[in-house]
């Protein structure tokens, strides 16, 4: 990478850190906390103010991607930024569970994925994007798991609406990582070719790879509908299944080395398929424990974690490289908008669907489910043509 690559990588991988802290802040706790507000009674209700920022995020990121490449990812991402924050002020302000809904339904309406993906992708070149998009993947599994960590913490010491009122400062300061740190983006030209998002419907690998990312959330989201009970049964206690993320993580990254190897010799469609492979097996193995009846080992739970990560961090810097190489430059944004709404629906349908088979079926009923989605996925993805690298 030169200089203004590692710049622009580090800067926007910080931009996304400080936005998913947030919130993956709320996570760990939001269930249980929203309970003390008025209305915090109903389960339902409490899953759709959690639910909601998803639903939000999946409708504002298309027009926010198109957005960007008409007015600029910089002014697109700012605005979202302050967007996400005013809905992070509103959730701390919330008085009732209401309030609450209406503050992560506006935290998802700062949909600034596509934007921030778009500009890392404008300030890289193509031999280098899947190293810069690890960084950003990296960042948000990194976040998952200290998230894990620091949530019980703060949530005994500042309560819920402390943890939105940080979440909001988390959010301005990524506003200053934007004006101040990351480098100017490329000057769009009045003359330069205007895409129709037409185009990318007829593209056929950008379809696999929207398919593809929605496989993965649902199935990211579903399986940990199951996986912190096979924990419990394992002997860890929920205050320590940080123990077993936070590992598997950090670990996960070293192996991102051999991810790297494949895309300089041009092999990226292959480490692609050898990361849904590893998901697979994952699913798998999990499916074979559940159904087996007896209680899995801590080291047999923490292997799977492991590779789970391998393949889930190389998928996550894997797919959004292959999105923004192929898709057309001027429909850049509009491309990576819509792989990231598919993105967030995955992550919504992930919630609802893995707690509706788990209560059906079972774990085991549960991971069939995603082993099948994910064989289709490797299914659909096998025709996906090399993309080479430039530069």
């Amino acid at each position: 990478m030169t200089q203004q690559e590692r710049r622009a990588s580090g800067a926007l991988a910080l931009i996304f850190a400080l936005r998913m802290l947030g919130l993956f802040l709320v996570l760990p706790v939001f269930a249980l906390e929203a309970r003390k507000y008025p209305g915090g009674d109903d389960p339902a209700m409490v899953g759709l103010a959690m639910g909601l920022y998803g639903l939000t995020q999946a409708v504002f990121q298309l027009p926010l991607g198109l957005a960007s490449d008409r007015f600029g990812r910089k002014r697109v991402i700012v605005a979202g930024l302050f967007v996400f924050a005013a809905g992070s002020l509103l959730a701390a302000m919330a008085d009732s569970l209401t309030g609450l809904m209406l503050g992560r339904g506006l935290q998802g309406a700062g949909a600034v994925s596509a934007a921030v993906t778009a500009l890392l992708a404008d300030l890289t070149r193509d031999g280098v994007r899947t190293k810069a998009m690890a960084l950003v993947g990296g960042s948000i599994g990194l976040m998952f798991a200290l998230a894990l960590v620091l949530a019980p913490l703060l949530s005994a010491w500042v309560g819920l609406s402390g943890i939105f009122g940080l979440t909001c400062a988390l959010a301005l300061a990524g506003v200053a990582v934007v004006l101040w740190v990351v480098p100017p983006e490329p000057k769009q030209h009045a003359n330069a070719p205007k895409g129709k998002f037409s185009d990318l419907l007829r593209h056929t690998d950008l379809l696999r790879l929207n398919f593809g990312v929605f496989i993965l959330h649902t199935v990211q989201m579903s399986m940990w509908v199951a996986v912190p009970a096979m924990l419990v049964q394992a002997g860890v206690v929920k205050q320590a299944h940080w123990h077993i993320y936070l590992p598997a993580v950090v670990l996960s990254f070293f192996a991102m080395g051999a991810l790297f190897s494949m895309e300089r010799k041009g092999k990226l469609r292959t480490a692609l398929l050898a990361a849904i492979a590893l998901v697979l097996m994952v699913q798998i193995g999990l499916g074979m424990l559940a159904a087996s009846g007896t209680i899995p080992t801590v080291w047999c739970m923490a292997l799977l974690m492991f590779l789970f990560f391998c393949g889930f961090n190389a998928l996550e810097a894997t797919q959004p490289s292959l999105v923004s190489r192929m898709a057309p430059a001027p429909l850049r944004g509009a491309a990576l908008g819509a792989y990231n709404t598919l993105q967030s629906l995955g992550l919504f349908a992930g919630g609802a669907i893995g707690g509706a088979v788990a209560k059906w079926a079972g774990a085991p009923g549960l991971f069939a489910l995603t082993s099948v989605l994910v064989l289709l996925w490797l299914i659909v993805s096998w025709p996906l043509r090399p993309v080479g690298r430039h530069g």
